[in-house]
């Protein structure tokens, strides 16, 4: 699909701050924050802006990736 200029990327974010997982009891997501690096939850917004990149045409030489938006935590 390369050739005809169609490009397949995907976004893996992390921990977002959503309506659900605003759900999480607090004690539970002191925890998730402690262990983001950059020591908060993305915003929707910041998984946007990832979306918004890829679909740019300056993206336009990057395919077959996965972007993870995870504020640096490692999925183990």
């Amino acid at each position: 699909m390369a050739r005809d200029g169609v490009t397949v990327n995907a976004v893996a974010p992390g921990y977002t701050d959503t309506e659900m997982v605003a759900a999480v009891p607090p004690e539970i997501m002191e925890t998730i924050v402690a262990r983001i690096p950059v020591g908060r939850l993305a915003q929707p917004t910041d998984i946007g802006r990832c979306v918004a990149f890829l679909v740019a045409e300056e993206a336009g030489f990057i395919t077959g990736s996965t972007l993870s938006v995870n504020g640096g935590q490692a999925i183990i």
